[in-house]
């Protein structure tokens, strides 16, 4: 049965990038949202997702950001263990930190090393 990983990014490049790094990962499907709502309405819908990944600025006009989007799904005692990772630009030096308080599982400054990303995934998928 297929795993799926969803990808929360408002640029399309980016998630394309992360969709990429993680073809050969086997049995794994990238769903793509572009929002944090889009991205509630379909954890909600989806029968076990196996982890998220999110940018911190989810475009302009967005009223939230990949921060507020983890702490929605920490409330949620369904999403207690899944993996979520945070991906920013943001030079805050807190701003690590920040996203563990939030409940993020794996941090990445952009630019980042999509391999990185997807050897932390498969490190995760694989316990």
């Amino acid at each position: 049965m297929p795993r799926f990983v969803l990808i929360v990014e408002d640029s399309e490049t980016c998630s394309e990038t992360l969709e990429i790094a993680f073809e050969p990962i086997p049995d794994l499907v990238c769903r793509t949202a572009r929002s944090e709502r889009e991205a509630l309405r379909y954890l909600a819908d989806a029968k076990g997702a196996s982890a998220v990944i999110t940018d911190q600025d989810l475009g302009k006009g967005q009223a939230s950001s990949g921060m507020t989007l983890i702490r929605k799904i920490r409330q949620q005692a369904k999403f207690e263990k899944l993996p979520v990772f945070l991906i920013t630009g943001d030079s805050d030096p807190d701003v690590e930190r920040k996203a563990y308080d939030a409940g993020a599982t794996a941090f990445f400054r952009k630019p980042y090393s999509p391999a990185a990303v997807r050897r932390t995934l498969e490190g995760l998928l694989c316990h």
